[in-house]
Formats: C-alpha cells, sequence, structure tokens
C-alpha cells in the first residue's frame, strides 16, 4: 500500500477532484431538524427585536414605566398615610376596657327621710344648675332628707322663667332615684308656712361637715338651701356617695320631652349633612368677656360699653395666663392646625356672638360650613323654646355630648359638664386646647417669627396629643397651693368621674 501522508489525492477513477477535509458531507435527517429550528428561532428573535424598537404598540403607552411604577406606589402610600391620618382627627382615644359603672355596693342603703325636708334654690346657668341638683341629691341622703324639687335660678344674668319640670323630666326624676331618696314635687302644706333653718352650706365639704349639720334637725322640720353649686367636695367622699352623684347627673337628670326629641332631631340632621361633626362650644358671648375680661382682638368701641367689665382686671395678663376664651380667629387657626379640613361640619353651641359676622368671619373664612341651632331647626320648632336660656342650652348640651368630636374655647360649666358626661359614656374625643400654650404660638405668627403651614401644624399636635379625653385619673391641686384654697384648684368630680364612677374589664358593675 502506497502511503499517501497527510493530503491524500484520489486515485484515477474517483469522482471527486477535491480533498477529502472539503468533501461535501452528507447530512442525517436529525441535523437537518436541528439546523432548521435554529435558523427559525434565530428570524423570530429579528422579529421581535424589529417590533420591540421600530413598530409602535397600541398599548405601549399605557405600561407603566419603572420610574412610574414607583410614583405611583409612593403617591398609594401618601393617600394612605393621608387617610389614616384623617381618620385619626376623628377617633376616640383608647378606652383601655374601662367603661360606666353606678351601681351601689352591697353596703349601701337608700334614704326615706319622712320627717325632714331639703328645700334648694339652684344658682347659675343650665350646667351649674345640674351639677349643684347632682350634689343635693347626695346631701339628702347623707342628711336623711326628703328632697323638694328644686327651684331654677331666675335671677341670674339670663333672666329664665323656666321650672324644674320645663328644663328636665320632673317624672323621671323621682322615679330614678326613688331608691335613694324621696323626692316630691313641694312641701307639705302645714310646712309650706313654718319656719325652716336657711343655709349656706360651705363649699367642698365632706360627709363629715353634712353630718355635723344634722343637727339642725332637732329645731326644724325643713332646710333651706340658698346655693346649690359645689357644696360637696371633689374628692375624699365614700365611693356610694360618688356613685350616687353619678346617677344623678348622668340618668336622673334627664332633659324634658321637648327638649330630648328635639335634640335627637337636630343631631339626627347634623349628620345627614356630613355623617361626621365637630362641636364647638364656643365662649364668645358678651357677658363671657365681660366675666373674664377679656378684650383682646376687639375694637375700642366694643371694649368700651357700659356693660363691660364689673370688676378691674388686666386683660393681657389674663390672656398671658390662658384664662381668656380662644377667639374665632384663634380657633380656626387652631382647628386647621390640627388637621381639619376646610369642609369640616361645626356645630357652634353658644349664644350671640360677640361683634356678630365680623368676628364670627374670621372663623367662617377657614371652616365655612359652620352650623347653629337657627339654621338647623325651623322657627316654628324654636318657638317654645324663645327667651328660655336654659332650655336651648340643654339643646346644645344634648348636640355637643353626640358629636364626633367636642372642643370648647374655654373651660366653663359646661365644657367640663359635657367632657365629664363623654368621658362617662366612652371617652368620646374631646380637644381640651391649651390656651396658655397657644397665646404663645399666636403671638408669634402676629410678629412673623412663626409662620402658618407645616410648623405651626407641627407645634399645635404635639401640644395637644395628650389633651383628647383619654382616660386618667382626676387631677387634684397643683403643688404648693395649701387650705381650702386647694379645693378650689382641684379638677371638678364632674369634669372627669374617674375613678369612681369608671370602671376597669375586671368590674363587672354596669349601668342601670
Amino acid at each position: 500500500m502506497v502511503n499517501r501522508g497527510l493530503y491524500s489525492y484520489p486515485s484515477h477513477g474517483s469522482s471527486s477532484l477535491l480533498p477529502s477535509r472539503f468533501r461535501a458531507r452528507k447530512l442525517c435527517g436529525s441535523a437537518i431538524t436541528f439546523y432548521t429550528f435554529l435558523i427559525f428561532a434565530f428570524s423570530f428573535f429579528l422579529f421581535l427585536f424589529y417590533l420591540r424598537h421600530f413598530v409602535p404598540d397600541e398599548h405601549q403607552n399605557h405600561l407603566p414605566h419603572p420610574h412610574s411604577q414607583s410614583r405611583s406606589r409612593s403617591h398609594q402610600l401618601q393617600e394612605s398615610s393621608k387617610d389614616k391620618n384623617h381618620e385619626q382627627l376623628w377617633d376616640s382615644p383608647f378606652s383601655h376596657g374601662l367603661h360606666s359603672c353606678v351601681k351601689p355596693t352591697s353596703k349601701y342603703k337608700g334614704s326615706q327621710g319622712f320627717d325632714h325636708y331639703l328645700t334648694v334654690r339652684s344658682n347659675g346657668g343650665l350646667n351649674q344648675m345640674r351639677t349643684g341638683i347632682s350634689d343635693m341629691v347626695a346631701v339628702a341622703h347623707i342628711m336623711n332628707a326628703t328632697l323638694v324639687i328644686p327651684q331654677l335660678d331666675k335671677r341670674s344674668f339670663w333672666q329664665d322663667s323656666s321650672v324644674f319640670s320645663d328644663v328636665f323630666d320632673e317624672h323621671h326624676f323621682i322615679d330614678s332615684l326613688k331608691g335613694d331618696i324621696r323626692i316630691v314635687k313641694e312641701l307639705p302644706k302645714n310646712l309650706e308656712a313654718g319656719p325652716r333653718a336657711r343655709k349656706h352650706f360651705t363649699s367642698w365639704s365632706g360627709v363629715g361637715y353634712y353630718e355635723e349639720m344634722k343637727r339642725l334637725w332637732n329645731e326644724y322640720q325643713v332646710i333651706h338651701v340658698a346655693k346649690s353649686d359645689s357644696r360637696l367636695a371633689n374628692n375624699d367622699l365614700p365611693l356610694d356617695i360618688q356613685r350616687l352623684r353619678c346617677r344623678a347627673m348622668y340618668q336622673a337628670l334627664r332633659f324634658s320631652p321637648p327638649i330630648e326629641d328635639l335634640g335627637k332631631r337636630l343631631v339626627d340632621r347634623l349628620r345627614s349633612r356630613g355623617g361626621r361633626y365637630i362641636a364647638l362650644h364656643l365662649r364668645y358671648e358678651k357677658d363671657m368677656l365681660s366675666f373674664t375680661g377679656c378684650t383682646y382682638g376687639l375694637t375700642d368701641a366694643e371694649e368700651n360699653t357700659n356693660y363691660w367689665k364689673v370688676k378691674k382686671i388686666n386683660s393681657t395678663e389674663q390672656r398671658i395666663g390662658g384664662f381668656c376664651p380662644l377667639t374665632p380667629k384663634e380657633v380656626g387657626l387652631f382647628l386647621q392646625a390640627l388637621g381639619f379640613p376646610q369642609s369640616t361640619l361645626i356645630y357652634i353651641a353658644a349664644g350671640e356672638i360677640y361683634g356678630g359676622n365680623t368676628h364670627l368671619s374670621e372663623l367662617s373664612s377657614r371652616f365655612p360650613n359652620l352650623v347653629f341651632k337657627e339654621s338647623l331647626a325651623t322657627p316654628e320648632e324654636l318657638k317654645a323654646f324663645t327667651n328660655h336660656a336654659s332650655q336651648t342650652a340643654a339643646l346644645d348640651y344634648i348636640i355637643c355630648v353626640e358629636s364626633d368630636v367636642f372642643v370648647p374655647s374655654h373651660s366653663g360649666n359646661m365644657a367640663r359638664a359635657v367632657e365629664g358626661h363623654r368621658r362617662f359614656l366612652g371617652h368620646h374625643k374631646t380637644i381640651n386646647p391649651d390656651r396658655k400654650g397657644l397665646v404663645e404660638i399666636f403671638d408669634k405668627l402676629e410678629t412673623g417669627e412663626l409662620r402658618e403651614g407645616a410648623e405651626l401644624s407641627y407645634l399645635v399636635k404635639q401640644m395637644h396629643k395628650n389633651r383628647q379625653g383619654a382616660p386618667r385619673r382626676r387631677l387634684g391641686s397643683p403643688a404648693g397651693i395649701k387650705g381650702r384654697a386647694r379645693f378650689r384648684t382641684e379638677e371638678s368630680f364632674y369634669e372627669n368621674p374617674y375613678p369612681e364612677c369608671i370602671c376597669g374589664s375586671k368590674s363587672k358593675l354596669e349601668i342601670t
């Protein structure tokens, strides 16, 4: 055999003239299929690439860009946060399982007092009278006396001629307390002209004081109490006496049927307008400004009236100390800084605003959705209550207690009574303005040191995060105050009836 070496030439007669390495190979069927698929896949890739970059897709404009997706998620988070913050504006504080409890203890015994009678002249406005009457129910029990239906104040600033049954449900009052004390509508005829002890009981007195007053029964069958307000101490009274005060205040002193019926209708009308509403107790009436001596924001003509300040008061010191009611303008700034939107429905619980629309417009310019009972009720509905300040105040009271948020511009008798009632019902949201702190902030706005916006909102929110009606024990007098002066500076029992009438989850006592 001849060695052909690396390159061998074909022998004579071969069909190919090419070297063997360049000779076409015969492909099998599977290889042909593989190469065909490879060519098809490559062509399809080129087709998609062409479409992607050169052919406009009718859906292309609707596909989210990665950056737009990020922005959308961010917007959703912001909206969610905004909705959460908005809900928090209206949500009541967490009650920690607390609930009302007014049932007497197993040791409690009712008082009959058939032979001894207590007559009472209530003094002040509606809520001063309500708290005073509740105190007198407890005093009648301590002194084992029959309580005669109290007389209402007809000589105060309001000159209201209403009698007890005009304002309160007299039958319900008598019946609901029959297990506690005996109540009659009037003195027996044989005692009307007889001698009686006329007594000014000492303010903020304890049980021992009234036990001592029982000695008066040795000489008299009737004791007449000339003033009813603040006759009992706020603290250090037996549990059953405190709970009796709560039963009187929150259950027995129900308003008369005409007031209750109209009050509920007005609440329903407010709900139908916006679902949720703020009740604003705007104490900017002439009598309040005169009583407190506050003239900030008034014109010279408004300040210099014959009725103005009965006693000499330094208006500037009053305002700096936080003793002045917030002006309508300040209330608007306050609510806006808290985050309430311009569309918020606000019920104004107040008498005639001093200065009329001149001052009210400073609030309505920020919150135009203001409602008064005069615009909520028809003239026919209000006709029966005309010139009866106690009865119209009772309508305001009902609407304030039922509101989603209650905001008082000053800490007067109604503000304290409503706050206490809302705590009793489940710590419904009450935003109590820190007037002293707000004055400092508002003054900085006036001088330009601070501007409306995020910084103002932050300061106001921080200042009031713990002033929204959350559960807490009743406050005592400030440190350093001694003697009887400490009673005046304590938090009112009716402003916060916790812990005596509000119990924890372990207690099974409920409202009766």
